[in-house]
């Protein structure tokens, strides 16, 4: 995806990862986002290791995979990316597997150079591969995109030479956020029932 399509939606937030109130800005606009009615939440991580800049999404599949979640399903990780060859193929296991899934795509993008660092957050589903031109089916009843890198010329070298330390950095802040996300999902049906 690029940072201006996903500016241009009705209902979205941004913030930096370095920000010291990340946490506390991001779930308070995702938990405005989710269902009220009870959904299987599914987090689909889509990337590739064999691309810094497109690892974002199996990175935070990794880190998110190694908390103890109790309310969220994790598709893509680095030993088991979702990316253009087997994405199509990813949701129809999701959709076979969980009746009625709300899906929370997580991808890397490209934007302005004082948007690296950004993460986006909005209502709708990710188009991804957009920024290498590939025509893949949307993700998602909402997404969270980390900008990686400059959006512009060459994007498919931009995202080659992408600092690998920038995607670690973001994709740990990704999984924290949702794990978060996870116990506060766990204090709302406690305190509902």
């Amino acid at each position: 995806m690029i940072e201006k399509e996903l500016l241009s939606r009705v209902s979205h937030t941004r913030k930096s990862f370095k920000d010291i109130d990340f946490n506390i800005h991001m779930i308070r606009h995702i938990r405005s986002y989710l269902p009220t009615e009870y959904r299987d939440i599914v987090v689909i991580c889509i990337g590739t290791d064999r691309c810094t800049g497109d690892a974002l999404g199996p990175l935070t599949g990794t880190y998110l995979s190694k908390y103890s979640l109790q309310n969220i399903s994790v598709y893509g990780t680095i030993h088991n990316p979702v990316h253009a060859r087997n994405l199509t193929e990813t949701l129809d296991t999701i959709y076979s597997t969980y009746e009625n899934p709300f899906l929370i795509a997580i991808d890397a993008s490209l934007g302005k150079p004082t948007s690296v660092g950004y993460v986006l957050s909005g209502i709708g589903s990710l188009e991804p591969g957009t920024a290498l031109k590939k025509d893949l089916p949307n993700v998602g009843d909402m997404y969270i995109a980390g900008i990686v890198n400059i959006s512009g010329f060459m994007e498919f070298q931009i995202l080659q030479s992408t600092r690998l330390s920038i995607v670690i950095d973001m994709a740990q802040a990704i999984a924290k956020l949702l794990f978060l996300m996870d116990q506060l999902l766990d204090v709302r049906e406690t305190s509902s029932q």
